[in-house]
């Protein structure tokens, strides 16, 4: 098999128009094989006859496409024959993830908005692909439920609207587990009547004066997170602008092994925390 290393090929840069790369990349891109190798390249560096065989494909067929990434500059050849991606493969290779997440959420996607999030966190959306997709409204509040009760450290939630059954949830871990507790609600916030009963019995108060709980206020919320510190969970406002809690996208550090989709709402998190307001009780709207 002839194929050159990368010291082999002589590099130039002719005028081009702007997109003509692109198109180049985008088309080398666009192969169910190809992409495999690279995902397999992206673990370790491989063998011909190894990734025939961990792709169960022919010889041939990956002499083929390995040839193909090679001349887009995706991929290098050792002098031991063995395959790695290149430098420009390696960056490639992490943006795939943005493309996969939108596509595989394509109809998700198509009757709900990104909402007011800042373009720097669009640009990291491809950090939501490790996830599962919850849907209907009890199931996603049984999974809030079940991360406060196993957090250990922190939770961080930024909601529309407050139902009583996470109030009921987070009080005892708060309380006996001393976990911190960081809050952002939006004004008119609904939250339920019986929720300054439940402060009262666990002296809210005095758990806002030690700072084992904090909370802000901001304008509206339409893109919304809770988080743990191994969990985290993100949703997206429908076509109307109006957060759907009906379904949410959740990760844990068994899917998200770089923690890129705990990262991305953390941050989301924070950010939002920085620009917020003091707390206003008389803000929110009991229901």
């Amino acid at each position: 098999m002839k194929m050159h290393t990368s010291g082999d090929r002589e590099e130039h840069f002719p005028q081009i128009s702007e997109y003509e790369h692109t198109e180049h990349i985008f088309f080398e891109l666009a192969s169910e094989h190809r992409l495999q190798i690279l995902f397999k390249l992206h673990n370790e560096k491989t063998k011909l006859a190894k990734l025939a065989r961990d792709l169960d494909v022919t010889m041939q067929e990956v002499h083929r496409n390995l040839n193909r990434l090679f001349e887009a500059g995706l991929i290098e050849k050792d002098s031991g024959g063995n395959f790695s991606l290149s430098t420009f493969g390696n960056i490639i290779i992490r943006q795939i993830s943005t493309f996969s997440f939108l596509s595989t959420y394509q109809n998700y996607f198509s009757e709900h908005i990104a909402g007011d999030i800042p373009m720097k966190f669009i640009y990291r959306i491809g950090a939501l692909n490790k996830c599962e997709f919850i849907n209907g409204l009890v199931a996603v509040i049984e999974r809030w439920k079940k991360m406060y009760e196993e957090s250990e450290e922190y939770i961080c939630a930024m909601l529309p609207q407050i139902p009583l059954e996470l109030i009921e949830a987070i009080l005892p871990r708060i309380k006996t587990k001393k976990i911190k507790f960081s809050y952002i609600l939006p004004q008119n916030a609904l939250v339920p009547r019986k929720r300054m009963e439940l402060l009262r019995q666990v002296g809210y108060q005095d758990l806002l004066k030690s700072g084992e709980v904090e909370r802000r206020m901001i304008d509206r919320i339409q893109v919304a997170v809770v988080l743990n510190e191994r969990q985290a969970t993100v949703i997206f406002p429908n076509s109307k602008g109006v957060t759907d809690m009906t379904s949410m996208f959740y990760s844990n550090g068994a899917m998200d092994r770089e923690g890129l989709f705990h990262d991305w709402c953390l941050d989301f998190f924070r950010y939002n925390w920085y620009n917020s307001k003091s707390f206003d009780e008389s803000k929110l709207v009991e229901v």
